[in-house]
């Protein structure tokens, strides 16, 4: 059937209908790629509390141990200060190493690609 022997009536519901498709394949693409974006979240979250579980309970029985050997050799208050900073770099560096995960980490690139394409061809069937 050509396109001129059909009613606006029906022109209009295909239009209407595309628009659905398109709109429900946006969604389900937005939805795929948050999940994978969860994903890479997700592990970056457990290395970053696994590392401050672990700095934590080391933390306790070192700077006990450390600051009773250092101790001999100068005060306590010294000894403490000296270990506290120790913990702090360590603790540092794995807070680093999960906060530079989470910046690989992007909101769904593919659906926002998608949805410029069909803003374009939006555009195009109105001119």
């Amino acid at each position: 059937m050509a396109t001129a022997d059909r009613p606006i009536s029906t022109v209009l519901n295909d239009i209407i209908g595309n628009v659905q498709d398109i709109v429900r394949s946006e969604v389900r693409l937005a939805r795929t790629e948050i999940t994978e974006e969860l994903g890479k979240s997700r592990s970056a979250a457990v290395l970053c509390a696994v590392g401050m579980l672990l700095l934590t309970f080391s933390a306790v029985f070192l700077l006990l141990a450390i600051v009773y050997a250092l101790s001999l050799v100068m005060p306590g208050w010294a000894a403490a200060l000296v270990v506290g900073l120790g913990v702090g770099v360590i603790a540092a560096m794995f807070l680093g190493v999960g906060i530079k995960r989470f910046k690989t980490v992007r909101a769904a690139p593919k659906t926002t690609a998608s949805l410029k394409e069909n803003v374009q061809w939006a555009k195009q069937l109105t001119k």
